[in-house]
């Protein structure tokens, strides 16, 4: 079992080689990880790109700015990634999102801590997003709405 000083130092290798190489597997990063003397496993890593909130686009994994790894709700960055919005019932809401970016886009939801948001569930290209109630869901469109500028 690795200590929280471990899994930093490896966190903190993985966001080196994301900004110094282009990686498209994460069996690539295993090796890497594990050529610097890392301890890790293909599910380490998964949790690990997951945690950072690291997005796989064009073939490749590419970190998030800054600020979206932050609770802050600035999502400037992630903006791109999203494609529609809709409500399906009356506390269900569902975000659309490029094929390979909803997980990053509902950890960064899950990280802003929003009062509205019970919890998401993300797919490849789907999340759905739950709030208590009604009011709750309106809530969330007008903040999704704007920040993502989409309807």
């Amino acid at each position: 079992m690795l200590n929280d000083t471990q899994q930093h130092e490896r966190r903190s290798a993985i966001v080196r080689i994301l900004r110094e190489d282009f990686v498209r597997k994460q069996e690539d990063l295993v090796r890497l990880l594990k050529k610097e003397g890392h301890e890790v496993t293909q599910s380490s890593v998964s949790r690990d790109l997951r945690d950072l909130g690291v997005l796989k686009a064009s073939g490749r994994y590419v970190l998030p700015p800054e600020e979206v790894t932050r609770a802050n709700g600035d999502f400037g960055m992630l903006a791109q990634f999203v494609r529609g919005l809709k409500r399906a019932g009356p506390s269900l809401t569902v975000l659309k999102t490029t094929v390979g970016a909803a997980q990053s886009v509902a950890v960064a939801i899950d990280k802003a801590e929003w009062p509205e948001v019970a919890g998401t569930i993300s797919g490849d290209d789907t999340i759905f997003i739950a709030t208590a109630n009604s009011r709750a869901q309106d809530e969330l469109l007008g903040r999704l709405q704007s920040i993502f500028r989409v309807v």
